[in-house]
């Protein structure tokens, strides 16, 4: 049982918390009125986990990653949005609330100490933008920093020390929702700041749902379930794969702390933004659902493609992270960039995310029972982006194309035999083919039902001038439960083909024993490569099978520079500089064909210079799926050190960059003087 304390000491301890946090203000040099510059409320607020607030993810939108501060940002995008939200169905699909973020206030407070809105973009005030999202049954979110400035550098007033006034302010205008940075915040404890804030919301009397926003640096998973809703377990996310990939497996970890009213937040939602595919935004989508994360839509809805409203409204994929049971999906495998992360639904079935984290198509499964379902003679299976269902005699399995993930529903059903039986579809033996001379490849169609697939039929396709030919037979009358289909085919690219990446299409057509007819397809991508040139030869004048950055491209021959194609610097490390290499951000990996010819990889590794004191990281080269060699952890301290690895006979060599396991921030990496001996 937990005991409040008693109205005396309650009161105390805020008096105490206002001196503390006015005393550590001025200790640290900055100019700010006493915390408690509103009256101290009678009653204890309960732990805001218990507030009835944030009960499932709270799901809306935020203007930051389609925006930042630029002058599109304004009052006429936030109305847009709401009108956006009830037009497209994304309101009754879930979506609630339109927040702005950082920049919408005037650099000063006004003579009273009050905020204002910037007149530019809100010339109408926010109350008034309040009121009409309010009109369209939506509710509004607003930003300030626990510190004495806001992230941007124009240094807009944040709420360290203001932080009764600051939320009677947000609530007398009809605020909703609070995203409370952490920049400029003085060396003050977090604990202390965040949970100022709290008391000054509770004050209010409104109902604010509360986002604390410190970037996981106090591990907030640990302590923050009695003061906010939801609180960030990660940097800032960017619009890239390897960012996201990044933030996704430090917030995967933190299941335990996650439940109704209180969530890990691994950030935004990058979906339409276009620096990835649709297969990674699915997956984006589809993890962030998995993980019960907030969903708040970070891209401008008034320029977005059909993909990406599809994406957003899969009603099917939003249940998943709205369950009201309020479970974090957990990791059951990850073996080789191949996860299997189950999540438990209110209605005793279970969600089972098959991601693949790889450049290429992999096979991923599990079983319902390692899913954590009872023991059942069959189980129906629910594809929640092809949103069909399906029967499985317990097996979950899947060829995922690269960077996907296929998103299923499954259950101990006794009505499992009104659906046909699931197929999986594979593929085995190289991808990586050269112009003009064939390749061996072998399909199969697998039935995982536990009813036999009837008149089964495969077809492999690809672009138009490519011969692709069946050697073995493509039909057959009937597939049993846990029997294949397996076709051997010939394929071969034209004469000519540049290298690069093409898309090849399993599919599959059968019947259940009922009659119904199903067809299943899945994509794979073939590689068409050229051998490399005998000798040695710098990696970065080779051509790149596959690349995931943290942010920004790989850069050939300089410096990450953590945007566009070119941004970059001369490839520096501990003052020496190296004309030849690549620039990558943490986590990071970059696959090359050896095709079986090459001996050795070396290299002169470290983090560059130009982030100065910052940045920890750790390289690894692999050899078709073995790491062969590795630095350990690597800091902006130490002088460029030399990384040798031997990758006799291996058809494919890839460069990897962690983390150091610290976190991505300024972990600009370089992999100078890259060569590879063929």
């Amino acid at each position: 049982m937990r005991h409040l304390p008693t109205r005396t000491t309650r009161t105390v301890r805020r008096r105490v918390i206002g001196a503390l946090t006015a005393g550590l203000l001025c200790a640290a040099g900055a100019a700010a009125p006493a915390v408690a510059d509103s009256p101290v409320p009678a009653e204890t607020p309960a732990p805001q986990s218990d507030n009835g607030l944030a009960l499932t993810p709270p799901m809306g939108f935020n203007n930051w990653n389609s925006t930042h501060c630029r002058a599109e940002f304004n009052e006429s995008m936030v109305k847009g949005i709401a009108d956006i939200f009830v037009e497209k169905g994304l309101k009754d699909a879930g979506y609630q609330y339109v927040n702005l973020d950082d920049c919408w206030a005037k650099p000063q407070r006004n003579a009273d100490g009050k905020l204002e809105a910037d007149p530019v973009r809100f010339p109408n005030g926010i109350k008034a933008v309040a009121d009409y999202v309010h009109s369209k049954g939506l509710k509004l979110g607003i930003y300030t920093s626990a510190g004495t400035k806001t992230c941007d550098s124009v240094g807009l007033p944040g709420a360290l020390g203001h932080e009764y006034s600051d939320a009677q302010q947000f609530a007398d205008w009809g605020v909703d929702y609070l995203k409370y940075d952490n920049c400029n915040n003085q060396g003050v404890d977090a604990k202390l700041r965040y949970t100022t804030m709290r008391d000054a919301l509770e004050a209010t009397g409104r109902p604010i749902v509360y986002s604390i926003c410190e970037w996981g640096q106090n591990k907030p998973w640990e302590w923050a379930a009695g003061v906010g809703n939801l609180w960030r377990t990660t940097g800032d996310i960017s619009d890239s794969w390897g960012s996201m990939l990044s933030i996704m497996k430090q917030n995967l970890p933190l299941a335990s702390a996650a439940g109704p009213g209180h969530w890990n937040d691994p950030d935004m939602l990058e979906v339409g933004n276009g620096g990835m595919t649709d297969t990674e935004y699915r997956t984006h989508f589809s993890m962030w659902s998995v993980m019960a994360a907030p969903l708040l839509i970070g891209s401008d809805l008034r320029k977005a493609t059909p993909e990406t409203f599809e994406i957003l409204s899969n009603d099917e994929v939003i249940a998943v992270d709205q369950d009201p049971l309020g479970k974090q999906g957990t990791v059951l495998s990850s073996t080789a960039g191949r996860w299997v992360v189950a999540k438990e639904m209110q209605d005793g079935s279970r969600v089972v995310a098959l991601f693949n984290e790889t450049g290429s198509a992999q096979r991923i499964s599990t079983t319902a029972q390692e899913a954590g379902l009872p023991e059942a003679a069959a189980y129906t299976m629910r594809d929640l982006w092809e949103h069909t269902t399906y029967n499985t005699a317990g097996g979950i399995s899947a060829t995922v194309p690269a960077h996907g993930t296929v998103l299923l529903r499954v259950a101990a059903d006794r009505r499992w035999a009104a659906h046909p039986p699931a197929v999986e579809l594979g593929l085995t033996g190289s991808p990586l083919v050269e112009a003009d001379r064939s390749a061996a490849l072998t399909t199969t169609v697998t039935d995982l039902g536990r009813t036999p697939a009837k008149s089964v039929s495969a077809a492999l396709t690809g672009p138009s001038g490519w011969r692709i030919k069946a050697l073995s037979p493509t039909g057959s009358h009937v597939v049993p439960t846990g029997r294949a289909l397996t076709t051997r085919w010939e394929v071969t690219p034209p004469a000519g083909t540049a290298t690069g990446t093409y898309d090849l299409t399993l599919s599959a057509r059968y019947r259940s024993p009922a009659g119904t007819r199903v067809r299943s397809s899945v994509p794979f991508s073939a590689h068409v490569v050229v051998a490399p040139p005998a000798g040695d030869s710098y990696l970065s004048d080779l051509p790149q099978l596959s690349a995931a950055n943290g942010y920004g491209p790989v850069e050939k021959d300089t410096s990450n520079g953590e945007s566009a194609a070119g941004d970059g610097h001369p490839l520096t490390i501990g003052g020496a500089v190296f004309t030849k290499g690549l620039g990558v951000h943490a986590d990071s990996a970059v696959e090359f064909y050896a095709g079986g010819a090459c001996s050795a990889v070396t290299a002169q590794v470290g983090v560059d210079d130009e982030k100065g004191a910052k940045g920890t990281v750790a390289f690894e080269i692999w050899a078709d799926g073995t790491k062969v060699a590795s630095t350990g952890v690597l800091t902006n301290a130490m002088a460029a050190q030399p990384i040798t690895a031997d990758v006799s006979g291996a058809q494919v060599v890839r460069l990897v960059v962690t983390d150091g396991g610290d976190g991505v921030d300024s972990d600009h990496a370089d992999w100078a003087d890259l060569r590879i001996g063929c």
